[in-house]
């Protein structure tokens, strides 16, 4: 790992106002070789590519200063949303390493000129997009109204998101152990609308990861799966920070889950 995740996470605002700037050459090629690089422990390829907004025609209504923009497709295969969501984050925190601005972007892009510009084929989806440039001192007034509308800074309490043994007993830190601070990275983790819908349930070495559904599917998939794997990819890199080794795996063990509430995926940790 080429910088602290950890600190990245921390960090991590999402930018909507930049300072029009467009990426030093050095800053680019470094994003771009990152991104180039990229997978994740799915098995699914992300295909990524920094654009040119003026080139390409590309826009949002909600973002001000852009000129670049990060996005990726994927083919419809299984698991897809979680391996977007958990690559697209990775970019994003790489690019914040470098001192550059990103948002994930979904219902306001100018959809159709990024897929012209990524290509996509009729077994391909671009589920978000997010411009990348330098931060400006000042938010838009639009960007202060959308954080404050979101309750951007808010997060559920840890205790509301991750469980012990059953749904039925809330995990504290302390019994978290060498878990806590990936399940606090993951806490954390942005998502559409700010529904934070990942969950979690500790079992001895392993920690089984849920979405609870409150968002419809769309065209583009099942967003809030891919919000589960921004979440996955900050609990992932925390472990891996922290000098644990682990592995994901699809075994539903099978608990009983409250209403709209569905497995995603297992992590074990190496003893």
């Amino acid at each position: 790992m080429t910088f602290s995740a950890k600190d990245m996470i921390r960090q991590r605002k999402s930018v909507r106002t930049f300072d029009g700037r467009s990426l030093s050459d050095a800053d680019r090629k470094q994003l771009e070789d990152y991104i180039n690089t990229l997978t994740n422990p799915f098995d699914v390829p992300v295909e990524f590519s920094l654009l040119d907004a003026k080139e390409h025609n590309l826009s949002s209504p909600v973002i001000v200063g852009e000129n670049t923009y990060l996005t990726a497709k994927v083919k419809r295969e299984g698991h897809y949303e979680i391996a977007y969501g958990y690559s697209f984050e990775k970019a994003c925190l790489y690019a914040l390493s470098l001192g550059i601005g990103t948002v994930m972007l979904a219902a306001s892009l100018s959809r159709s000129t990024f897929e012209q510009a990524m290509n996509v084929q009729t077994d391909e989806v671009l589920p978000v997009g997010s411009p990348a440039g330098y931060p400006a001192e000042k938010r838009s007034i639009r960007d202060s109204l959308m954080r404050k509308g979101l309750k951007a800074d808010e997060r559920i309490p840890f205790g509301k998101l991750y469980y012990n043994s059953t749904f039925e007993n809330e995990l504290t830190k302390e019994a978290a152990g060498v878990f806590a601070e990936a399940l606090e990275m993951a806490r954390l983790a942005p998502s559409a609308g700010n529904k934070q819908p990942w969950r979690a349930v500790l079992d001895g070495d392993k920690v089984h990861f849920y979405e609870q559904k409150s968002m419809k599917v769309s065209p583009l998939g099942d967003i809030q799966k891919v919000d589960v794997g921004i979440a996955l990819a900050h609990f992932d890199m925390t472990m891996e920070e922290n000098g644990y080794a682990g592995s994901f795996a699809f075994a539903d063990p099978g608990i009983q889950a409250p209403s709209e509430t569905y497995y995603i995926v297992t992590y074990e940790r190496e003893r």
